[in-house]
């Protein structure tokens, strides 16, 4: 008969992993892309063939919240007690990947968490969320929960999440296993490095090396919404200016040339 409580026999597998060396977003294109509305991203993204850059379900826990930044990432993955599980309680984590990807944090990151939507693990609470900004972390977008949601919100810190909870990151079926890797977030992929557009809308991922398209082809669009904006309101025809038509194509350039020779 087996003995039950003997220990498991553990295979010869590390944690945390971390993946490979990669590039941050360059700050000149995020600057670049600080116009550019998560809405307009991802309209541009689909035209190009990328039809997947929104992440489904984390919803911004403040009113007013934006951000573009560089993605950092980290994986939660299922616990198997052979393995990695949360049974030593909250003190474990500090050996995981969890810790391991905030001191990897550099001033314009955002911290990207792969937790398969998730009600139970709190993948960020209060205290990580503060030493996270004060090394220049600009938001968190999380697919699954976060913790101390209230004293998060009095950061300040932008965070996009699928709820809260009061467990923390190992207090459930999940377990904070790799930074620095590819991560599934919402029915999209991120890339370590790629670029987050948040705002009210949601997150998108923007693929790094398809950011300047973006910034070329976002601007006009950003630039002649605004023109649109203001012929709607001053009682011009929908269909004449949204999309933009020949005529007002023309009207659009001629307003655009006037507003760069009043800056």
């Amino acid at each position: 008969m087996s003995d039950s409580s003997a220990p498991f026999p553990r295979p010869a597998f590390d944690l945390p992993v971390r993946g490979g060396a990669y590039q941050r977003a360059d700050p000149d294109t995020l600057r670049e892309l600080e116009r550019v509305s998560a809405a307009t991203a991802c309209a541009k993204l689909h035209g190009m063939g990328i039809s997947r850059s929104f992440v489904e379900g984390p919803r911004p826990l403040a009113e007013g919240q934006r951000i573009v930044g560089s993605a950092i990432t980290l994986q939660f993955m299922p616990q198997r007690e052979d393995l990695a599980s949360g049974h030593g309680q909250e003190y474990v984590e500090r050996h995981t990947a969890l810790w391991h990807v905030l001191e990897q944090v550099q001033p314009g990151d955002v911290l990207v968490i792969q937790a398969f939507g998730s009600r139970y693990s709190g993948c960020i609470g209060d205290i990580l969320a503060r030493y996270f900004l004060r090394k220049g972390g600009v938001g968190i977008v999380v697919d699954g929960r976060i913790r101390d949601s209230d004293r998060i919100k009095d950061l300040g810190l932008p965070v996009w999440s699928t709820g809260t909870t009061p467990h923390y990151a190992s207090q459930t079926d999940l377990f904070p296993w790799a930074y620095d890797v590819p991560v599934a977030v919402g029915g999209a992929l991120c890339m370590p490095g790629d670029i987050v557009i948040a705002d009210g809308d949601g997150p998108v991922i923007v693929p790094q090396a398809m950011a300047g398209s973006v910034v070329e082809s976002a601007q006009d669009h950003e630039d002649w919404e605004v023109f649109s904006r203001l012929r709607l309101d001053e009682g011009a025809r929908l269909s004449d200016y949204y999309p933009l038509t020949p005529d007002s194509r023309e009207e659009y350039e001629q307003w655009r040339s006037v507003q760069a020779f009043a800056r």
